[in-house]
């Protein structure tokens, strides 16, 4: 049905959950490819062991070069853009599947919601923050509790998208790896494309441990998730990160709840250009031309 497109970077406990769960609570059956950065943890011989197709980088390369080769192995129309460490829950597929059905045509994105601790998904639950503490049945028990409705925006991850158009963009950009802002990025990609649906799918759930690569690499790599990443993004699309998806892909969000607060009422318009608006994007193309005199990479 789809491919399911998994970068890993040494986080083999963590893969064994995700791939797990995907082949234990999957209603279609999909294929896994995963991309192998560096692999001295031996997530190759765990994949081959499992039958699992991979492509390979002897080093790191980012989580946009990673999903760009590992996309070139896709077999299905559809492709999972996914995390090395979600845990994917029954039936997220039957979700994603009903939701295409209701789809004229391709040009759309889906993501579903994430469930972890505070900051970590777009609902709060705990069912542990690592492999270890994990609490499988805690969380099966109380699936239909922490469903939530259909929401406006993008939770970048899992997402999916039609090959056509994952193509059609270029897929992801890799002048922002290793990664930071790639996935704003796509959306703003699939914007100029015309696409207006941007919908997250509150039935449709993975657990999230929280970023697990990025969060064991140390300071450095918050650094670049931070101010390079919007600066790339100010240079390229002449607006923040932020600005973008408050104002043109409505996403919002309650920080005392930890909940998306925007429902899905339908595509996307054009923003609101009001005064605001405009201060706004002056003050971005100011510093846009900043960026350009100094070179800014």
């Amino acid at each position: 049905m789809f491919s399911i497109i998994i970068p890993t970077f040494n986080n083999l406990e963590y893969l064994k959950i995700c791939i797990n769960s995907i082949k234990k609570n999957s209603k279609f059956d999909h294929q896994i490819i995963v991309h192998v950065q560096e692999g001295s943890d031996g997530s190759i011989d765990f994949l081959k062991k499992n039958n699992v197709e991979f492509s390979y980088s002897t080093e790191n390369i980012g989580m946009p070069k990673a999903l760009n080769k590992a996309s070139k192995l896709s077999k299905n129309d559809y492709l999972i853009i996914s995390h090395d460490d979600f845990y994917f829950c029954p039936n997220w597929d039957i979700e994603f599947k009903k939701e295409i059905d209701k789809q004229s045509n391709i040009n759309f994105l889906l993501t579903a919601t994430m469930v972890g601790l505070p900051g970590v998904g777009q609902v709060e639950f705990d069912c542990g923050n690592d492999y270890e503490k994990f609490d499988e049945e805690k969380l099966l028990s109380n699936l239909n509790f922490i469903k939530i409705f259909d929401f406006q925006g993008s939770t970048k991850h899992p997402a999916l998208i039609h090959k056509e158009i994952w193509y059609k963009v270029g897929g992801w950009s890799e002048e922002f790896s290793p990664t930071g802002g790639d996935d704003t990025d796509f959306l703003m990609k699939l914007w100029c494309e015309n696409i207006r649906i941007f919908k997250g799918l509150g039935s449709s759930s993975v657990y999230h441990f929280g970023s697990i690569t990025t969060r064991k690499k140390g300071k450095n790599i918050f650094t670049y998730l931070g101010s390079k990443a919007n600066k790339i993004f100010i240079r390229k699309w002449g607006m923040s990160i932020n600005f973008f998806e408050k104002n043109f892909l409505k996403s919002g969000h309650d920080k005392n709840k930890n909940m998306i607060i925007n429902k899905f009422d339908g595509p996307l318009k054009s923003p609101n250009k009001d005064l605001f608006f405009f201060i706004n994007l002056l003050k971005f193309k100011l510093y846009k031309l900043y960026l350009n005199i100094i070179n800014y990479k």
